[in-house]
């Protein structure tokens, strides 16, 4: 999973990122920890995820979201061969309704 990159650092922010409770308290720290591209790139491709998993094509997914057709071949990749976190929260978000 995340041997090569995980240490004391991202443990923090993963720990910051579980201790929030609300969506406002997300937006918060999103907010002072990333600039609004940084977010809204990481917002598209959790769209583009979801997108992809109900089988739209690249075309109607970039038309959709702007994404570009590299951005979609990523995610695609990692929807297909990484750690499955886009599948665990496109599941989470599904069943949250």
């Amino acid at each position: 999973m995340a041997e090569k990159w995980k240490d004391r650092l991202t443990d923090q922010l993963c720990d910051a990122i579980l201790s929030l409770e609300t969506v406002d308290d997300v937006y918060r720290f999103l907010e002072d920890i990333a600039t609004i591209g940084e977010i809204r790139a990481l917002a598209q491709r959790l769209e583009v995820s979801k997108l992809l998993s109900e089988g739209f094509t690249y075309p109607q997914i970039a038309q959709q979201t702007g994404a570009s057709t590299a951005t979609i071949s990523r995610v695609k990749k990692f929807l297909e061969y990484g750690a499955d976190g886009y599948k665990l929260v496109l599941e989470r978000l599904k069943k949250k309704g």
